[in-house]
């Protein structure tokens, strides 16, 4: 007999491993599956960046959802340290996105506008104040957008900080077990195949980052979702050379504990090559030198790669399935996975249970390519 289960949640990355904790803080049974080890693709590969207003420059439904999440890390700290023992190591000490020329400061001046117009804490800093605020930096930049709000964390930690947590309010996690097919009966789905037996479970999610386009074509669903990898690297200096994480259009340089600068991210688009090349490390480092001069007496430590999901129109999808009411969706989160982390867990909880939701959330809606097909 099938051991059966109120939600089965494929992928073990921050997203799939957040709803299983908010899930199983609701005592539902939830078993996730991960075909490798928890945090093995994107969400150990990500800088941990929790930049809601340096990432998300547009007013609409995905900037007051990165919002909603960030305001959650304050207390989501000790909640997890609680529950797991671990310390997802957040640091809040804004965020500087850098104006390298006439175009792009007039970029950031508009944007500063509008989020203080939203309520937002942003300004406008003059080269004079950039270089009082971070010596290090190049002295041929136009200024700063001054981001205080948003800050980082330790994605590894995160991940595991939610996936333990899970286990230990009652949710049972599994490695090294891919999922074959969705198990389906008329519009419902009642289960997964996988490669160690069937489970049975009342709801499904899908939550496998840029692998659940493949999943998701089981029930005949094709999202306009793509893979991006990602490069970075990281570096050791001999003294702190940032205090705030450090943003540009070529690059972003984030300070990380013992003296580690994290550097990335390159944009390849429709590769699952997890391969780091050697024309993406040129370009970063030659960006990050751009930048930041000093970086080049750094040690140069390791790097790595990461295949984040992308989807046609930039927008998350997060919602139920049109036709099968049990099936939710949470993938596309792109280079905001681990920003929208705990928010994505706490929307799909209250979904799951048939809470209201945000009205927001028509905007994330998986029948929106339709839409998008017709136009």
């Amino acid at each position: 007999m099938n051991k059966s289960y109120d939600v089965i949640i494929i992928g073990g990355g921050v997203n799939g491993c957040s709803i299983a904790y908010y899930l199983a803080r609701e005592g539902k049974r939830v078993l996730l599956l991960e075909r490798e080890k928890l945090a093995g693709k994107a969400s150990s590969a990500a800088a941990g960046m929790l930049g809601a207003q340096v990432e998300v420059t547009e007013e609409g439904a995905l900037f007051t959802i990165a919002k909603e999440s960030r305001a959650m890390f304050p207390s989501l700290q000790y909640e997890l340290k609680e529950h797991s023992g671990i310390d997802i190591e957040l640091v809040q000490k804004g965020m500087l996105k850098l104006a390298m020329n006439d175009e792009e400061a007039r970029h950031l001046k508009s944007s500063i506008a509008f989020q203080q117009k939203l309520g937002e804490r942003a300004e406008w800093l003059a080269p004079e104040q950039v270089a009082e605020r971070e010596g290090q930096l190049s002295d041929a930049l136009m200024g700063a957008m001054d981001i205080p709000m948003d800050g980082h964390v330790n994605p590894a930690r995160l991940t595991h900080a939610f996936a333990k947590s899970a286990v230990n309010l009652g949710a049972e996690v599994k490695e090294y077990v891919e999922v074959y097919s969705l198990i389906m009966d008329g519009s419902v789905v009642k289960g997964v195949e996988t490669s160690n037996g069937t489970f049975d479970g009342e709801h499904v999610v899908v939550a496998a980052g840029a692998w659940s386009k493949r999943v998701l074509e089981e029930c005949g669903m094709t999202l306009p979702a793509y893979p991006v990898k990602g490069e970075c690297f990281s570096v050791i200096t001999d003294r702190p050379l940032l205090s705030s994480t450090v943003f540009t259009e070529t690059c972003y340089l984030v300070p990380k504990s013992e003296n580690r600068l994290i550097i990335g991210a390159t944009m390849i688009s429709n590769t699952f090559s997890e391969n780091v090349t050697v024309g993406g490390l040129f370009q970063l480092m030659e960006a990050a030198a751009r930048v930041l001069p000093a970086v080049k007496s750094a040690t140069f430590e390791r790097s790595w790669s990461g295949i984040r999901p992308q989807t046609g129109d930039g927008l998350p999808y997060l919602g139920q399935h049109p036709n099968y009411k049990n099936l939710v969706i949470a993938t596309g989160h792109y280079r905001n996975g681990i920003l929208l982390s705990p928010i994505t867990g706490k929307l799909v909880a209250k979904m799951i249970q048939g809470e209201p939701v945000p009205g927001y959330l028509e905007d994330f809606r998986l029948d929106r390519v339709k839409e998008h097909a017709k136009g």
